[in-house]
């Protein structure tokens, strides 16, 4: 890169060593890297807080779950929302809040009931055949497809289906091509022909 170069001092492992080298960080690569959305995500939320953060999650929205712990344990109801940056989940009409809301543009203040968020692990799956609080494992079929099923103690270990409304775009896919979009004639049009040679490259 042509951009302004820095030269920092790094000491090299092991730390009892005398040898040490130069570096030189590129100043636009160093901009790039500060701009990224995850580095900006886990200066606000610590490195720490970030390496408890779970990577693979078989909590879905649209889950049907129990609630195992706090004020509304015992109580059943939706996955509303998702919190991956927090660990947490929003379950429909549960564990419900006061909150103060100032009066804006658009929106009139006062005291508002909302949902506040819980802790995963303070919500579990319910079994699809026994109804119970379960824990969720993966298992692959026979055809490679990758499923969800129920275990633990007094699991059925039946496949828990997908959410149906995880089938449902957010944004619909648009049904007339924008400026950026490649035409139709050019998509269909036939530039390699093996027998004739068309499209070869000359060599």
């Amino acid at each position: 890169s042509s951009g302004p170069k820095l030269q920092i001092w790094l000491f090299s492992p092991p730390p009892l060593s005398n040898s040490s080298r130069f570096r030189e960080i590129d100043f636009d690569a160093c901009n790039r890297y500060l701009e990224h959305p995850l580095f900006q995500l886990l200066s606000e939320m610590g490195w720490k807080a970030a390496q408890k953060l779970i990577h693979h999650w078989r909590i879905l929205r649209g889950d049907n779950v129990m609630i195992i712990r706090g004020k509304d344990k015992g109580e059943t109801g939706l996955i509303k929302r998702v919190v991956r940056s927090q660990n947490r989940v929003i379950v429909e009409g549960k564990n419900l809040v006061k909150k103060h809301i100032k009066q804006g543009q658009g929106h009139e203040g006062g005291i508002f009931t909302v949902e506040a968020p819980l802790h995963v692990s303070n919500v579990q799956v319910l079994d699809p055949v026994t109804g119970k609080p379960c824990k969720v494992g993966v298992r692959y079929l026979e055809d490679g497809s990758k499923v969800r099923i129920s275990r633990g103690l007094g699991a059925s270990g039946s496949i828990i289906p997908r959410p149906e409304i995880l089938k449902i775009r957010t944004t619909p896919r648009p049904t007339v091509a924008g400026p950026k979009d490649t035409p139709m004639d050019l998509v269909l049009e036939k530039t390699y022909d093996a027998k004739s040679g068309q499209g070869m490259p000359d060599l």
